[in-house]
């Protein structure tokens, strides 16, 4: 499928990244391989994204929920973390793409903090697109943040209860400055949000697919974006 220019092409796309296990297990290989394949599929996604000129592309690498996992499995992600922090620098000084992680980093360990802030460091300057990656993210938990946050600064005098919009309690959010998702896309058959970005779905689009994450392509995403383009906004 190709890029039709006339496509509106949405400012701010978001990923649930499902399916990397079932991918896998199709395949007889260990799940591990499955979630490396992913890795492999998120580099592609975001080098595609940027040169069809989308804005903000928001991928959910790690959930709130994904330390319930096995011990091995957590092990091998947070090793493929570090693996694929160190590609995603050279991919985004070559695409011209910064780089935000959002959510609770300080569970990860030293190393893995300082390769992040590093990202967000070295790729601050670059002003093509922005890709977000929410580790260790949870949509309540963003909100409860976000809640207790500014609830102290109402104790505090730094705010006024009775003056509380939702563009104020947004600066709150791990997401504060990115704007809303437009196109919220879910591979692997789920038809679930899993506690992904609850505040800011309130208005976008969704598109589910069968097609499992280590397999999602450009053709896909041409499918989604022509699916979201049909919709009256």
């Amino acid at each position: 499928m190709a890029l039709d220019e006339n496509m509106v092409i949405p400012g701010h796309v978001a990923l649930i990244l499902d399916g990397n296990g079932r991918w896998a297990k199709k395949r007889g290989l260990p799940r591990t391989m499955g979630h490396k394949e992913g890795c492999v599929t998120v580099e592609k996604t975001v080098e595609i994204a940027a040169r069809m000129g989308i804005r903000y592309l928001t991928v959910y690498g790690f959930s709130t929920e994904n330390w319930k996992r096995s011990a091995e499995e957590v092990g091998a992600l947070m090793q493929l973390f570090r693996y694929y922090m160190v590609r995603l620098l050279k991919i985004a000084s070559a695409n011209n793409v910064r780089v935000r992680m959002i959510g609770d980093r300080s569970r990860f360990a030293p190393d893995i903090i300082e390769g992040i802030n590093r990202l967000e460091r070295e790729t601050a300057d670059n002003t093509g697109l922005t890709f977000v990656i929410a580790v260790n993210y949870g949509g309540r938990d963003e909100i409860l943040r976000a809640a207790r946050a500014y609830a102290l600064d109402c104790v505090e005098g730094r705010a006024d209860p009775n003056h509380l919009t939702q563009e104020n309690f947004s600066g709150y959010l791990f997401s504060r400055g990115v704007p809303d998702p437009d196109l919220i896309i879910r591979p692997s058959g789920e038809l679930r949000l899993s506690n992904f970005l609850l505040w800011e779905s309130a208005y976008a689009e969704f598109y589910f697919t069968d097609v499992l994450w280590p397999d999602f392509s450009k053709a896909e995403l041409l499918r989604a974006i022509a699916s979201y383009q049909s919709r009256a906004r």
